[in-house]
């Protein structure tokens, strides 16, 4: 059985395009792969706070040598970390703002990064911990910031969520981007067509890491 997480984090909750692209991959997901369990994570200002000092402390200190507080303090990053780990399949829905992701998905970031549980230094380097997972970024933009447009380096989004998921193992990401969203409304309804066509496709022939 899968064990698929799908994290959103759009400031527009239900109305968010980056969600609806996410949602109808794991509607899609279901009902290729039968039985996967799904668990979503949705990300906002209410939901996920931005990491602290004693978060960080608390987050660094192991489970058995922490306080009552500490234990409070890192309940969240524990819960969030343990649904990175236990999922096969990550699918997360991510609108690009100013260049880069939300607030909220750095938020996520922040706290399922952890030296000695999701990645560790070695005498060799940094070593990524979560290894055998696939995951599917549907993004949603309002420009182009393509390789072939003029705004690409730019694009301070991909970049990151490719380079701290591999800094935490997971090598196996697929990015479709829905862009153009803020152009004009037709152009934005093809983008949208194009991106769920891809998502489409992506289904059948995807399988777990």
């Amino acid at each position: 059985m899968h064990h698929l997480l799908f994290v959103t984090s759009s400031l527009f909750g239900e109305a968010s395009k980056s969600r609806l692209l996410g949602s109808e991959f794991v509607d899609a997901w279901r009902r290729t792969h039968h039985g996967t369990h799904v668990v979503e994570r949705v990300l906002s200002a209410d939901t996920m706070p931005h990491l602290t000092q004693e978060v960080l402390v608390a987050a660094a200190t192991p489970v058995e040598a922490r306080t009552p507080g500490q234990q409070a303090a890192a309940a969240l990053a524990d819960t969030l970390i343990a649904e990175v780990e236990a999922a096969d399949v990550i699918v997360i829905a991510a609108p690009m703002y100013n260049f880069t992701i939300s607030s909220m998905l750095k938020a996520w970031v922040d706290h399922i990064a952890r030296a000695g549980r999701t990645f560790r230094y070695t005498p060799h380097g940094p070593e990524g911990l979560l290894h055998d997972k696939t995951v599917f970024v549907a993004t949603a933009r309002g420009g182009f910031y393509r390789a072939d447009s003029p705004y690409a380096a730019l694009d301070f989004q991909e970049p990151y969520l490719r380079a701290i998921l591999g800094f935490l193992g997971i090598t196996d990401v697929t990015f479709v981007h829905a862009e153009g969203l803020n152009i004009n409304p037709e152009t934005a309804k093809h983008s949208l067509a194009a991106a769920r066509r891809t998502l489409a496709e992506l289904v059948p022939s995807a399988k777990a890491a």
